[in-house]
């Protein structure tokens, strides 16, 4: 049997060093504030600002919504991200994407100050993640990974790690960190060949395609450790569940994360510690 990799456990402890750093900045009467800039009311989005808002104030962070309809022109949704960059209250900023096709998404990308890029979306802040210079944000999720492999003391320094996807979300960013810790990494996507060649032979596995359930036990190996990012919805089950099909593969792995209880629970944590970070940056 697998040990679980819980995510309340990394939550708990990114909560007291968040608590600290919060009390820093009250005593230069500063407050925290993350903007999240919303167009349109995609269910998923609203799911995730519902968990990231909750999150916010239970470790002391301030949220300001800014709301727009989907219909927004680009001019429009340029001068709110605009405000957002020059308001000095606002320390950073989380807007949600993809937005809407008639927008130029990489126009706004490019708008935001890196400063205030708080979930690594920007190409200054890709930069510093690819150089390993420690300067700017990893994206939240990917971050959430190395935090998990961290509090449990799994050291990727000289492991096989086995990265299945390679979204600019998670797989890209992830298999970059991992690099920078020492690991050697394998990539896999839709056009690999032979994934589950790659995964069995990996110490470490990291999956992030949103296919719930879709990995069963012959791409495992006995001892692994397997993140699984994945998040997904079972009509059938009536319940979230992962990318990696958990009751078939828990039995052979050495250590995996929990769906739901795993990473996403890392993640909504690791945007408030931005956050706070972000403010302590601001105010130097």
């Amino acid at each position: 049997m697998a040990e679980l990799l819980k995510g309340a456990n990394v939550v708990n402890y990114l909560g007291e060093k968040i608590a600290g750093d919060i009390e820093i900045l009250r005593k230069k009467n500063v407050t925290p504030t993350l903007a999240i800039l919303r167009v349109g009311e995609r269910p998923d989005d609203l799911s995730y600002e519902k968990t990231a808002m909750a999150r916010c104030e239970k470790n002391g962070v301030t949220v300001k919504n800014v709301v727009l309809p989907v219909n927004i022109t680009q001019s429009v949704l340029m001068q709110n991200l605009e405000s957002l960059n020059n308001d000095s209250a606002v320390h950073g900023i989380l807007m949600f994407r993809p937005l809407p096709a008639h927008l130029d998404e990489n126009a706004v990308v490019a708008a935001l100050k890196p400063e205030k890029d708080i979930d690594g979306i920007t190409n200054d802040t890709w930069a510093k993640v690819v150089n390993g210079s420690g300067m700017g944000f990893a994206p939240c999720t990917a971050q959430a990974c190395i935090e998990i492999l961290d509090f449990y003391k799994i050291d990727p320094k000289g492991k096989n790690v086995c990265v299945i996807g390679h979204s600019l979300v998670v797989g890209r960013p992830v298999g970059i960190m991992l690099l920078g810790r020492d690991a050697t990494v394998s990539t896999c996507h839709v056009f690999t060949r032979d994934t589950p060649y790659y995964s069995k032979n990996a110490d470490i596995v990291i999956i992030a395609v949103g296919l719930g359930e879709f990995f069963d036990a012959k791409y495992f190996s006995s001892g692994q450790v397997v993140i699984d990012v994945g998040i997904n919805w079972n009509d059938e089950k009536k319940k979230l569940v992962g990318d990696v099909k958990f009751d078939e593969v828990e039995p052979i792995v050495g250590y995996i994360t929990p769906v739901p209880g795993g990473v996403g629970t890392v993640t909504t944590s690791v945007l408030v510690s931005n956050v706070v970070t972000a403010a302590k940056n601001q105010c130097t």
